[in-house]
């Protein structure tokens, strides 16, 4: 079997072509498993995965914990809010006292951009990266990617719109990296204020009209304002937001071909996106769901034969 180039999951940023390729192949496998009567492998059987979740996390939390599970892994949840972490205990020393129990792989969502690095530097331990702060969502872009590719096939010179606020999206780096990885073009859209001033220099373009961008792109992942990062108003208001950048059923008519629309959720109904257009054929929002169980068991799967 092929191996990872890598032994953590850190970012996108740090895996190759041939790393994406094999997940693929990996999740294609899994994504069979998942869809039989019986939903269990014992490919993780005797691994101990922690879930260190410092951030409020309902889908990226329960996708892994199933995906465990599924692996016939032992799992161990632990939230900062019930920790000794509200008592002032470091990062370092909260992980190397779970560690210390003997468990072999971390996943970890912190709100600090850099988190899993820092970590896979100091603790003996395989790191995924499930979202840190600003910075990268790994697992999701992955998932992302491959249900694009599920639904138009090779992704070479295909062309993906990213659209909302990128400035504060972890998802929105991790995703272009990975089609640009997998040799798509990336376009990002949005207001002015919510692209960041760096994003060009990733070979990305950038696009202020929503309708010139959409009858471009072969797909679009639609991400919501990120107001809980926020500490000032970054546009008027967010029915001028709506106006500009909201995607409508009345937009994906007029375009007059058929585009593929993704969401990384949580959805802001009437925000980023309608209900109609969300609940649509065109809209592969539950896909992404349920390819992201397949997704997480591959990449476990894969770090976790590097253990031993």
């Amino acid at each position: 079997m092929s191996n990872l180039s890598v032994d953590h999951l850190l970012g996108i940023k740090y895996l190759n072509s041939k790393d994406l390729k094999l997940i693929f192949e990996t999740a294609n496998h899994f994504k069979e498993v998942i869809n039989r009567k019986i939903k269990k492998v014992p490919s993780l059987r005797d691994v101990t995965i922690a879930n260190l979740f410092f951030e409020n996390s309902t889908r990226t939390k329960i996708s892994f914990e199933l995906a465990q599970k599924r692996l016939s892994a032992d799992v161990i949840n632990f939230s900062s809010s019930a920790s000794s972490v509200s008592k002032g205990e470091t990062l370092i020393d909260t992980v190397n006292n779970i560690l210390s129990m003997k468990v072999d792989m971390v996943v970890i969502r912190h709100p600090s951009p850099g988190a899993s690095v820092f970590l896979s530097n100091n603790v003996n331990s395989c790191i995924i990266n499930a979202g840190d702060g600003t910075h990268e969502h790994p697992t999701q872009a992955l998932l992302d990617a491959y249900s694009v590719k599920e639904k138009i096939g090779d992704l070479k010179n295909k062309k993906i719109l990213i659209v909302g606020d990128i400035l504060h999206s972890r998802v929105a780096l991790s995703n272009i990296y990975a089609y640009q990885k997998l040799g798509a073009n990336v376009t990002v859209c949005g207001p002015k204020s919510l692209i960041p001033k760096y994003i060009e220099s990733l070979n990305v373009k950038v696009e202020t009209d929503l309708l010139k961008a959409l009858k471009w792109c072969d797909a679009v992942n639609m991400l919501r304002i990120q107001n809980e990062r926020m500490s000032e108003s970054y546009f008027p208001s967010i029915r001028e937001y709506v106006q500009q950048f909201g995607l409508n059923k009345q937009i994906v008519d007029s375009l007059n071909k058929e585009i593929i629309i993704m969401h990384p959720g949580p959805i802001n109904r009437g925000v980023e996106i309608t209900s109609e257009v969300a609940d649509s054929d065109q809209a592969i929002i539950l896909d992404q769901v349920e390819n992201g169980v397949a997704i997480r068991m591959a990449v476990m799967y894969l770090l976790a034969s590097k253990l031993y």
